[in-house]
């Protein structure tokens, strides 16, 4: 039984529910099988409480996957699936007002880390109706990113991201739940190509 580890994140700005959080929600009341032993962590917008939340994940319970979703609050009805997590640049203020120490996750890291999850793969063979699916190469720079660059660190790359857009009436956190399942169930098939 493989564990997955679900995060998603806390109200910011005027985001007082965080779509991130409510489709992470729905996903684990949906389940990803029998296989897979999903468990779920709403982070706060806080960089160092959520870096040491995902330390904790990787240290404590080594999981075989770790699923970021966070909200893109340009995004409307788009899923970004994030490539890889970058190390330096985070000038912007976190919740409580603060940014990293010398604006980076990790002081010696390397400048960015790629998931093992080939997400140009994934983007390819996966379809969700009723909304568009795009990659990127650029998590943001903000806790989202620094969240993702931590866990790509501490977990050598067997980490996602998946942006999913605020909700709305046609995007609701049931309609978000049933997407990410779909997204999650291929990059754990890829985790799975991978380990033969």
């Amino acid at each position: 039984n493989h564990l997955s580890f679900f995060l998603g994140f806390g109200p910011f700005r005027q985001y007082l529910v965080n779509s991130s959080w409510e489709a992470v929600k729905e996903l684990s009341k949906r389940g990803l099988g029998e296989n897979i032993n999903l468990q779920i962590m709403q982070l706060p917008v806080v960089y160092q409480k959520a870096k040491e939340q995902v330390c904790k994940i990787w240290t404590t319970l080594q999981p075989l996957l770790t699923v970021h979703v966070g909200l893109a609050s340009s995004a409307t009805a788009l899923i970004i699936l994030e490539q890889c997590g970058k190390n330096k640049g985070y000038q912007e203020r976190d919740a409580c007002g603060f940014h990293p120490e010398g604006a980076c996750c990790v002081l010696d890291g390397p400048e960015k880390i790629e998931s093992t999850i080939n997400m140009k793969t994934l983007w390819k063979n996966i379809s969700v109706e009723g909304i568009d699916i795009i990659l990127s190469r650029d998590a943001g720079r903000y806790i989202c990113d620094y969240t993702y660059y931590t866990s790509l660190y501490y977990g050598n790359g067997r980490a996602a991201f998946i942006h999913v857009p605020p909700l709305s009436k046609l995007v609701t956190a049931e309609f978000l739940g049933k997407a990410l399942q779909t997204i999650i169930l291929a990059m754990l098939e890829q985790c799975g190509e991978q380990r033969q």
